[in-house]
C-alpha cells in the first residue's frame, strides 16, 4: 500500500516539475471526476484491505522501525532464530532496500499510467457540466507526456547513490507526503462534486430515463428493509440531494460571474466560448432567412427549433421567461397577449440584453425601465402584425436574448390554444391558432414543448390532443406541468400528479416529463424571487419527499438543461440532411434559370429595383436636355389648341359684328382684358404642366430597342403617377404670367412686314381650320350631297332632309343680304318656317335657329378669308395710318396680338419649366424611389413575374446553403 502511495507522490512531484509537461496549465482548468473512480488512496470502510504482513514492512523507512528489533525472520514454514552476523545482515538489508526503491520507482510509473487509463475509461460523459470547474483538467492528457515522464525517472545507479543517507530519504518522502495531501483533498472535492451530476443524471436520454431507474431502486429498497428504514433512507437521500443542489447553485452563480468576466475580455484563450456564442447566432440567422423564404418550389423548412405550445393561460410565457431569466413578455389577466409567433434566440453573452432582428437598440434586462420598454415594443409589433378584422397573425417576431449562463437554443412562442371564441375576437381565431400551431409542429425536427396547467382538471386540456396528433410516438415532445404548487394544494389525490409526470394520464407520449413552479401569480415578481419560491416549494413538497416526483424532473433549471440537450441533439442529427436538401434545390433552380434566361444575370427584386432606379433617374435627367425650341413649339401649339375656340367664339366673332373699327377694337380690348384676368394664366399653367407630364411619360415609356426590359414597366408607371401626384406648380408663376400676358396683348404696333405676313398666315390657317370644322358639321346635319349619294349609294334620313331644306332656305336669305347680322329676328324665323310649310316641310323654330348658326358661321368664315387675302397688301395703309373702309385690317392686328401673346407665354413657361419645375420633378422622383425602396410590399407588387421570383428564390437558397455550411463547419469545430 505504501508503494502505491509513494509512486503517486512521485508522480505528483514530477507533474509539478518541468519533467513531462507540455505547457503550463492554469490553476482554473480542473475537471470533475466521478466518485466511481477508485484512486489507490481512496478507500472505504466497506472495502478496507488488511495490511500485508511481509518483511518489506519491517524495512520501510516510512515506519521508522529499528533495524535490530526483530528477533525472528518470517519464512514459508515458520520462524528461524536470529544469528549474530550483523555485518552480513546490514549488507543484505542495504541491497534489499536498493532493489525495493528501484522496483517501486519502475513499477510505480507503470502503475500511474495504468491508473490514469482506468480513470479515463471510468469517467462519465460530463461535457454539459464542464463549466462547473475550470477547464485544465479536461486538458490534463495534453499537458502531461507520460513517455517523457517515464524517461525522467531515475535509473538504478542514481538510486543507489541515495541509499546510505536514510535520513534525507525519509525527509524527502515526508515532504512528498505533505505535498500529496492537498492534491488528495482536491481530488476528493472534485469527486464529491461529481456525485451531484450522477444524482441529477447525465446528458441525452439518461435524464429522461432516470425515472425508471429510480423506480427500480425504490423496489429494491422495499425488498431489503422495512417501511421505516425506507423512509429514513429517502429522507437522507432528499437531504443529500438538496445539499448538492445548493452546492451546485453556488458553483453556477460563481461560474456565471466568471463567464461574464471572461466574455468581456478579448483574449485568444476564449476562442471556444466565442465559438459557442456565435454558433447559435449563426443558426438563428438561418431560421430568419427561412421565415422570409417563399417556398414556391416545395422546399420545406425542416430545421429544428423548440416550439412552445399550450392552452391559453397555462403558463407558457412564464416558463419562457424563467428560461430566459427575464420578464420580457407582455402580460394580461385572462386576456390573449400572444397574438403572433415570437422566435426567441437564447445565447451566451457578457451582458443580459435583448434586441430585435431589425433594430440596433439593446434593452438592458437588468433595468426595469428597459424591461417595460421591451414589453411595450413586443405588444406594438404584435398589434401591427395583426391585419384588420383578425385577432392573431402568422407573422413571426424575431427576438435575441443574450446573457451569462443562458442555455443556447431557439424557441418559438405560439399563441395559446383556445376552445371558445369570445366577443371581440375574429370568428376564425380558433381555427387560425390551430393552423399556426400545426404548421410549426408538423416540422419532423421540431421539439414540442407542451405546457399544461396543473391547477386545472386534466380533462380540460386541449393542447395534449393536438400534440398527440402531431407526434403520436412522443419522440420529440417534452411535457411540462406548471403551477404544481396550486396543484398540490388543490388536488385531493396527489397520485394524479404522479400519473401525469409518469405519462399515464394523458393520451400522449413524451421524451420527458417535468414539473415547475413559475411564481405566485403576481406579475411584479422578479425572476430571482420566483426561483427562490420554486426551490423552497420543492424542498418542502410531499411530492418530492414521497418520491412521487424525482429530483431531475423538477425546477425550470433542469427543464432548461434537458430542452437544450434535446435541441442540440436534434440539430446535430438533422442539419446536414437539410443542407443537402437545399443544395439539391439550388441545383434545380440554377438549371431552370440557365434554360429560361441564359443571357440575363440573376437579379433579385432589390437588385432589379436598383437597376430600374438608375434608368428612371437617367430618363429624368434627359428631360432637362430638351431644347428650348422644342419646348416653345409644343407649348405654343398646345396652348392655341386650348384657347382657339374661346378666341374665335367669344372674342373675334362678337367683335366682328361691329360696324366700324372703333367698336371692333373696343370690344376686343374689353374681352381680352377679361380673358387675361380670369382664364388665360390658369389655362397656360395647366398646358405647361400637361406638356411636362407628356414629355416625362414619353421618356419613361419609350422603348430602348433590344435593351428595353418590360419588367420595369409597372414600376416606371407607378413612379410616374406618384411623382406627378406629388408635384405642384409654383403658385407665383401664375401671377407673373398674368402681368406678362396683359402687357403683351395691349401692344398693337406691328413693326415690320414679316410680322404682318406671319399674322395673316396665322389668321388664314385658323379660319381655314374653323371653316373645315363648320362644313363637316353642316354635312352631318344635312346628310351626303348628290355625288356621295350616287357614287356610294348613300341616303338621307328624314331629319337630314328637313335640315337640308332649312339650310337651302337660309342660304337664300344670306344671298339677299350678305351683311346680315349674326342672329335671326323673330319675323325672319317666321318667314322661313312658313316658306318651308308651303313646301310641305314642318320645321320647329329651334331647328331653324340651330341651322342658321352653322350656315351663318360658314358664310362669315368665307367672308373673313376673302378679306384676309385683301389685307396681304394692307400693311402700307396700316403703317401710314390710312383710313380705307375696304382695307381696315383690325382682325389681322387681333391675330397678331394673339400670336405674339402665345409666343411670349410659351417662352415664359419654357423658362419656368427648365429652371424650376423640371428640377422639382426630379426631386419628387428621387423621393418616390426612396419611399418605394423602403416599402418591400411595393417592390413585390411592382416587380413581379416568374423571372423575378426565380431569381429571388435562387438567391435565398444560396444564402441559406452558405450559412448552413458555415454553421455545420462551426458545429464540427466545437464538437
Amino acid at each position: 500500500m505504501w508503494r502505491a502511495a509513494a509512486v503517486c507522490v512521485v508522480c505528483q512531484s514530477l507533474a509539478n516539475s518541468s519533467y513531462g509537461v507540455k505547457g503550463k496549465s492554469p490553476l482554473q482548468k480542473l475537471r470533475l471526476v466521478s466518485r466511481s473512480i477508485h484512486h489507490p488512496h481512496y478507500t472505504s470502510s466497506k472495502f478496507q484491505r488488511p495490511p500485508l504482513r511481509t518483511s518489506i514492512q519491517q524495512f520501510s523507512s516510512l515506519n521508522r522501525l529499528p533495524l535490530r528489533k526483530t528477533k525472528l525472520l518470517f519464512v514459508k514454514y515458520g520462524y528461524l532464530p536470529h544469528r549474530n552476523f550483523w555485518v552480513a545482515r546490514l549488507a543484505s538489508r542495504l541491497l534489499k532496500l536498493r532493489y525495493l526503491v528501484l522496483g517501486s520507482a519502475v513499477g510505480g510509473g507503470y502503475t500511474a499510467k495504468k491508473t490514469y487509463d482506468q480513470w479515463k475509461e471510468m469517467l462519465p460523459d460530463l461535457s454539459d457540466y464542464k463549466w462547473i470547474v475550470p477547464d485544465f483538467i479536461w486538458e490534463l492528457d495534453e499537458h502531461i507526456d507520460f513517455e517523457k515522464l517515464s524517461k525522467a525517472l531515475p535509473d538504478a545507479e542514481d538510486l543507489a547513490k541515495l541509499l546510505p543517507d536514510f535520513d534525507k530519504i525519509g525527509e524527502s518522502l515526508s515532504s512528498l507526503k505533505g505535498f500529496f495531501s492537498p492534491g488528495y483533498n482536491l481530488v476528493s472535492e472534485v469527486i464529491g462534486a461529481s456525485d451531484l451530476l450522477l444524482l441529477l443524471g447525465s446528458q441525452g436520454e439518461t435524464a429522461f430515463r432516470a425515472t425508471d431507474q429510480g423506480y427500480e431502486n425504490d423496489k429494491q429498497y422495499k425488498k431489503v428493509s422495512d417501511k421505516e428504514k425506507i423512509d429514513q433512507l429517502q429522507e437522507e437521500l432528499l437531504h443529500t440531494q438538496l445539499k448538492y443542489q445548493r452546492i451546485l447553485e453556488r458553483l453556477e452563480k460563481e461560474n456565471k460571474e466568471l463567464r461574464k468576466l471572461v466574455l468581456q475580455k478579448d483574449d485568444k484563450g476564449i476562442h471556444q466560448r466565442n465559438l459557442k456564442k456565435s454558433l447559435i447566432d449563426m443558426y438563428s440567422e438561418v431560421l430568419d432567412i427561412l421565415s422570409d423564404y417563399d417556398a414556391s418550389y416545395n422546399t420545406q423548412d425542416h430545421l429544428p427549433r423548440v416550439v412552445v405550445v399550450g392552452d391559453q393561460s397555462a403558463g407558457k410565457t412564464s416558463v419562457l421567461e424563467m428560461i430566459a431569466q427575464a420578464r420580457i413578455f407582455p402580460r394580461g389577466s385572462g386576456e390573449m397577449m400572444t397574438r403572433s409567433p415570437v422566435k426567441v434566440t437564447l445565447s451566451e453573452g457578457p451582458h443580459h440584453v435583448a434586441l430585435f432582428k431589425d433594430s440596433s437598440r439593446e434593452f438592458d434586462l437588468t433595468k426595469e425601465e428597459d424591461l417595460a420598454a421591451l414589453r411595450n415594443e413586443i405588444e406594438i409589433r404584435m398589434r401591427k402584425s395583426v391585419k384588420e378584422g383578425c385577432t392573431v397573425s402568422a407573422e413571426t417576431i424575431s427576438l435575441n436574448v443574450k446573457g451569462p449562463g443562458l442555455q443556447r437554443m431557439v424557441l418559438v412562442d405560439l399563441p395559446g390554444v383556445i376552445s371558445t371564441v369570445t366577443s371581440g375576437m375574429a370568428p376564425d381565431t380558433k381555427d387560425t391558432i390551430f393552423s399556426i400551431s400545426k404548421a410549426y409542429m408538423q416540422n419532423p425536427n421540431a421539439i414540442i414543448l407542451c405546457i399544461q396547467d396543473g391547477s386545472v382538471d386534466a380533462e380540460r386540456s386541449i393542447v395534449t390532443d393536438l400534440v398527440s396528433q402531431m407526434d403520436p410516438h412522443g419522440k420529440r415532445t417534452i411535457f411540462v406541468l406548471t403551477k404544481v404548487d396550486l396543484a398540490e394544494k388543490n388536488v385531493s389525490s396527489p397520485n394524479r400528479i404522479q400519473q401525469i409526470i409518469e405519462g399515464k394520464l394523458f393520451p400522449m407520449k413524451a421524451l420527458g416529463y417535468f414539473a415547475v413552479v413559475t411564481g405566485k401569480g403576481n406579475s411584479s415578481e422578479s425572476i430571482e424571487s420566483i426561483k427562490e419560491y420554486e426551490e423552497e416549494f420543492f424542498q418542502n413538497s410531499k411530492l418530492l419527499k414521497t418520491c412521487m416526483l424525482k429530483a431531475h424532473q423538477v425546477t425550470t433549471r433542469n427543464l432548461s438543461l434537458a430542452v437544450s440537450d434535446c435541441f442540440w441533439k436534434m440539430v446535430r442529427e438533422s442539419v446536414e440532411q437539410q443542407a443537402d436538401a437545399f443544395k439539391a434545390t439550388r441545383f434545380n433552380l440554377e438549371t431552370e434559370w440557365k434554360n429560361n434566361y441564359p443571357r440575363l444575370r440573376e437579379l433579385d427584386r432589390n437588385e432589379l429595383f436598383e437597376k430600374a432606379k438608375n434608368e428612371i433617374l437617367d430618363e429624368v435627367i434627359s428631360l432637362s436636355q430638351v431644347t428650348p425650341k422644342h419646348w416653345e413649339e409644343i407649348l405654343q401649339k398646345t396652348l392655341w389648341e386650348r384657347v382657339s375656340t374661346h378666341v374665335i367664339e367669344n372674342i373675334y366673332l362678337p367683335a366682328a359684328q361691329a360696324t366700324n373699327s372703333g367698336t371692333f377694337n373696343t370690344t376686343v380690348d374689353i374681352k381680352l382684358k377679361q380673358w387675361t384676368d380670369k382664364q388665360l394664366p390658369n389655362k397656360a399653367v395647366e398646358v405647361a404642366w400637361e406638356t411636362l407630364q407628356e414629355e416625362f411619360s414619353h421618356f419613361m415609356t419609350e422603348k430602348k430597342g433590344k435593351e428595353h426590359d418590360d419588367i420595369f414597366d409597372k414600376l416606371k408607371q407607378a413612379v410616374k403617377e406618384e411623382s406627378i401626384k406629388r408635384h405642384k406648380w409654383n403658385e407665383r408663376a401664375e401671377d407673373s404670367l398674368r402681368v406678362i400676358q396683359h402687357n403683351t396683348l395691349e401692344d398693337r404696333s406691328i413693326s415690320d412686314k414679316q410680322q404682318w405676313d406671319a399674322a395673316i398666315h396665322f389668321m388664314e390657317d385658323t379660319l381655314q381650320s374653323r371653316l373645315k370644322d363648320t362644313e363637316s358639321v353642316i354635312e352631318d346635319m344635312v346628310g351626303p350631297d348628290w355625288k356621295k349619294r350616287w357614287l356610294y349609294w348613300l341616303g338621307r334620313t328624314k331629319e337630314q332632309n328637313i335640315r337640308n331644306e332649312t339650310k337651302n332656305e337660309l342660304e337664300k336669305m344670306i344671298k339677299c343680304n350678305e351683311d346680315h347680322a349674326a342672329y335671326l329676328a323673330n319675323d325672319e324665323v317666321t318667314t322661313v318656317r312658313k316658306n318651308l310649310e308651303a313646301k310641305g316641310v314642318a320645321v320647329d323654330p329651334c331647328l331653324i335657329k340651330d341651322t342658321w348658326h352653322q350656315v351663318y358661321r360658314r358664310h362669315f368664315l368665307r367672308t373673313a378669308l376673302s378679306h384676309c387675302n385683301l389685307c396681304r397688301r394692307g400693311f402700307y395703309y396700316y403703317q401710314r395710318h390710312f383710313v380705307d373702309s375696304e382695307l381696315e385690317c383690325n382682325d389681322v392686328v387681333l391675330f397678331w396680338r394673339i400670336q405674339r401673346m402665345l409666343a411670349i407665354t410659351a417662352n415664359t413657361l419654357r423658362q419656368q419649366l427648365t429652371n424650376t419645375e423640371v428640377r422639382r420633378l426630379e426631386k419628387n422622383v428621387k423621393e418616390v424611389l426612396e419611399d418605394f425602396a423602403e416599402d418591400s410590399d411595393k417592390k413585390v407588387k411592382l416587380l413581379t413575374g416568374k423571372r423575378v421570383q426565380l431569381a429571388e428564390d435562387l438567391k435565398k437558397v444560396r444564402e441559406i446553403q452558405e450559412k448552413l455550411e458555415a454553421f455545420i463547419e462551426a458545429l464540427h469545430q466545437e464538437k
